[in-house]
Formats: C-alpha cells, sequence, structure tokens
C-alpha cells in the first residue's frame, strides 16, 4: 500500500494543504521509523509505522484551518476522528486507529467529556507500541508553514504537552524513558532530502 495514492485521491497536488501535510507527514514518518529501529525487543512493525505516520492526518482537510490551506467546517480537534472515517472506508482499520488516537498526545473520554470537544465520548489514546511511537513522534513536529517553525525540541515539546494537561506531560515523559531523547534523530531526519520510498 502506498500511501501517497491515498493521499491523492483527497488533495490537490499544488495545494498548500497538500505541500504541509506531506512535509509533516515525511518528517513524522522518518522520525517514527528511526525511534522504533531503537527498540526491536518490542517488536514494532516497522512497515506499518512508516504507513501509518503517513497517513496519520490525512483528516486535517475536513478542518477549519485555513492557515495551512485546509477549509473545511470542523474544528481541528477533529482531524484525527475524521481521518479515522476517512481510512475505514479503505478498509485500514488499523492505520485509522492511529489518526484517532495521535491527537494532542491522545484524548481520553473524560478529556472529550470535560472539555466539550465535538467528538465521539470515547477513548481515544494510543494503545499498541506502533501507535505510541508515532504519536511521540508526532509530538516534535508542528504543521508551521516555514522550516524553522517546524521541529520542537525536547524540551519545547513537553512544554506544549503540558499546554494539554499534566496527563499528557506524563505520558510524554514515560515514552521519552521507553523510546529515548530523539534530538538527534531529528536533526538527521530533517537534513534528509527525500525519504526511502520517494513518497
Amino acid at each position: 500500500m502506498n500511501p501517497l495514492d491515498i493521499i491523492k485521491r483527497y488533495y490537490d497536488s499544488e495545494s498548500l494543504a497538500f505541500r504541509v501535510l506531506m512535509r509533516h507527514s515525511r518528517l513524522v514518518a522518518e522520525a517514527a521509523a528511526e525511534i522504533a529501529g531503537r527498540v526491536p525487543h518490542l517488536l514494532p512493525d516497522a512497515a506499518f509505522i512508516y504507513e501509518a505516520a503517513m497517513l496519520h492526518d490525512i483528516g486535517i482537510l475536513y478542518t477549519d484551518a485555513p492557515e495551512i490551506g485546509c477549509f473545511g467546517k470542523h474544528p481541528y480537534v477533529c482531524h484525527g476522528y475524521l481521518g479515522r472515517k476517512l481510512l475505514e472506508k479503505h478498509g485500514l482499520s488499523k492505520h485509522a486507529l492511529v489518526c484517532e488516537r495521535h491527537v494532542g498526545g491522545g484524548l481520553s473520554a473524560a478529556d472529550i467529556k470535560d472539555q466539550g470537544l465535538d467528538l465521539p465520548v470515547r477513548d481515544m489514546v494510543p494503545q499498541t507500541v506502533e501507535e505510541k511511537i508515532i504519536c511521540f513522534a508526532d509530538s516534535f513536529f508542528s504543521k508551521t508553514p516555514s522550516p524553522e517553525g517546524s521541529r520542537r525540541t525536547v524540551e519545547e515539546a513537553l512544554q506544549w504537552c503540558k499546554s494539554l494537561g499534566t496527563e499528557k506531560a506524563e505520558r510524554f515523559d514515560t515514552w521519552l524513558k521507553t523510546f529515548g531523547s530523539p534530538d538527534q534523530i531529528m536533526i538527521r531526519v530533517q537534513a534528509r532530502p527525500q525519504n526511502r520510498s520517494g513518497i
């Protein structure tokens, strides 16, 4: 399965949204693949991680985020849930769960209810090692169109998680201990001009 084939069914390859999505997804996918390589004892599925990381934000096109070229009607927080629905139409149920469970470091049913989010009230927290690796890698990259604004340091990623709640920061800290500090990985990933699959 080539993620680009699915992405191009929904995105104009000349659009800002496509460029932002592809740049962010490539960075997250490469970082996640590198992180997975650090933990072979956890038996991560490397091929799945790469595919799912490339598709984890496919739902942004349905959201109201004009700064990244998205002109949908839904709040941005819905992009994971909407991405899940889209990928389920393609029979990609495991990839779909990555979409839903990566948003904001993972949203619990209590988060959704307490914050009044426009989402189904259910746990949307990473469960599998693959989901956790992708969510962890995603924490280090924003979708800011300018290159200098896209990468977060460990401290910046931690502060971002803290802004989302104590539980998110604690989850990030657990992943940091499990997967290791990714600073050097991120530097190598951003220096890479093209990923291995040509996507």
